[in-house]
């Protein structure tokens, strides 16, 4: 007989993947912190799904199953020793005077990932859209990679998507009781790591328009003084693959005007990425011809200031992911 389920059961399958793919990549990024290892996991469940089932008994709901397989798949590429960060969390605050630009292999780093791919589109409540938008923001996601992987797991699926303890129990094979207690260890580690709130992208109010349309004019214009202005005193500004990163105005104005001056006459494309208002930046082309892609920039915005500058450079993966353009005229 073959693995595959029988093709009277396909197409159930195949509509029941089609209709769970968003929240479970998004269930997988959370876990994984990389886009791309989030799609390959989403990829492999489905792999497993379709092989084994015919063995599914229908004892949980298909959805359940799903969220079954696809934390075993997650759970054994942590056990590989996968851990995603952010510069911050690698290496001490850089100055300007003497900053470094190392490098870090790929996988070192968290990863930004595009909102359609998971996120709710159409949620039947607005604060589900909050509350998931909410859970993939850089910095969340970030803290989350300080967890032991089932602790994730836990807290994703009980404070994220409101699963039930005796679910959680079930889908790991545990008890209750090791459900909340791994739970509670969970939240004082997401506690010590002082997650700040920021706001996100959509919907804007006027305010949030407001300072992205300034922050686009300066950074066009590049009038490092406007640009500045915009930023909240602590605002951190990190460019992976560098592990280099730079806190306060004064360090930020002094890298855009001195290693950073290339990036003056660069353009700007909106998108959104986590939840947060992104651009895709390009620069001016050598040859002095149009504009050549050069950074995601992932900004983290609250009290009506820019807290965070994430650039991130490697724009061979970015962009077609985030579907902007190869080039600008």
């Amino acid at each position: 007989m073959s693995d595959l389920a029988t093709p009277a059961a396909r197409p159930d399958l195949d509509e029941a993947l089609d209709r769970y793919r968003v929240e479970l990549t998004g269930y997988c990024y959370r876990m994984l912190g990389s886009s791309f290892d989030a799609e390959d996991a989403v990829q492999d469940t489905y792999v497993r799904a379709w092989r084994s089932y015919e063995k599914f008994e229908g004892r949980s709901s298909l959805r359940s199953w799903l969220y079954r397989i696809a934390t075993n798949v997650c759970l054994d590429l942590l056990n590989a020793g996968n851990k995603r960060a952010r510069p911050m969390d690698l290496t001490d605050q850089g100055r300007q005077a003497s900053a470094v630009l190392n490098t870090r292999p790929e996988v070192t780093w968290l990863e930004p990932v595009p909102d359609a791919r998971v996120l709710p589109q159409a949620p039947a409540d607005p604060a589900e859209l909050a509350q998931a938008k909410e859970s993939v923001r850089l910095a969340f996601v970030a803290a989350l990679q300080h967890l032991p992987a089932k602790q994730r797991a836990v807290l994703i699926l009980r404070e994220v998507l409101a699963w039930k303890a005796d679910e959680v129990a079930e889908l790991l094979d545990t008890s209750v009781a090791s459900v909340n207690s791994a739970l509670q260890r969970a939240r004082a580690t997401m506690s010590a790591q002082q997650v700040k709130k920021t706001e996100s992208a959509d919907p804007l109010d006027e305010e949030q328009r407001s300072l992205l349309a300034r922050y686009l004019e300066a950074f066009e214009a590049y009038d490092i003084t406007a640009l500045t202005a915009l930023l909240h005193e602590d605002a951190v500004l990190s460019m992976p693959p560098f592990d280099l990163w730079l806190q306060g105005r004064a360090d930020i104005a002094a890298w855009h005007l001195n290693q950073g001056i290339g990036c003056k006459g660069s353009r700007l494309v909106p998108t959104t990425a986590n939840g947060m208002p992104a651009f895709g930046q390009y620069r001016p082309s050598a040859s002095g011809q149009g504009h050549e892609p050069w950074a995601l920039q992932v900004l983290e915005v609250s009290g009506g200031r820019i807290v965070g500058l994430n650039a991130f450079l490697d724009t061979d993966r970015w962009f077609p992911l985030f579907g902007l353009p190869e080039r600008l005229a």
